[in-house]
């Protein structure tokens, strides 16, 4: 069964967004976006929550095709364009594109039949509601996280309505140039 590998920036404090979903404070360069490109270049499946799909949809679709296109833009267009995307939302009933599936109800069944087909990872991007649902539902194998260099005092945290211990198993970490740190764990289930 593939894995769901939930990709996220956050505060040294362990907020992923600020308390109006703020996320001016995440630091982001060439050398993140290489990374992260040969990373999710391992997933066929994208994961969001519909704001994050709507924010994300409203870029990436056309990104490449701008004439001031970056080499991170080029390289996620095409990878967003390809990817099978997948949105939990309990108010969005077409998501107005192919190759996207929408997830309104029985959140757990159908997760589980989406971790069943394939074997590449699926990725969760961002989406701290998606996040907590599938926290609470024992649904993520594993957190990909970019702590940034900042204290943000409050915010949307990352980790909220924790019912039991979730140990994690430290696989790599890696410092960047601008301060940020990559974590990457798993979910040590027995």
């Amino acid at each position: 069964m593939r894995k769901i590998i939930s990709f996220m920036h956050v505060s040294l404090d362990g907020f992923v967004a600020g308390l109006n979903g703020e996320m001016d404070w995440i630091k982001v360069d060439e050398e993140i976006f290489d990374y992260v490109g040969k990373r999710i270049s391992e997933g066929d499946t994208a994961l969001y929550g519909r704001m994050t799909y709507q924010m994300m949809e409203n870029y990436w679709p056309t990104a490449g095709t701008e004439p001031n296109a970056s080499k991170h833009d080029l390289e996620h267009s095409r990878w967003y364009n390809q990817v099978h995307k997948v949105v939990l939302s309990q108010t969005m009933k077409d998501a107005g594109s192919t190759n996207t599936t929408i997830i309104s109800d029985n959140l757990a069944d159908n997760i589980i039949k989406i971790k069943q087909q394939g074997d590449k990872d699926i990725l969760l991007f961002g989406s701290p509601t998606a996040t907590h649902s599938l926290i609470q539902l024992n649904l993520i194998d594993g957190y990909w996280l970019f702590v940034n260099p900042i204290v943000l005092g409050r915010g949307i945290p990352l980790f909220t309505g924790i019912k039991e211990q979730i140990k994690l198993k430290l696989l790599t970490t890696r410092p960047f140039t601008g301060g940020v740190t990559e974590l990457n764990y798993t979910v040590d289930r027995p």
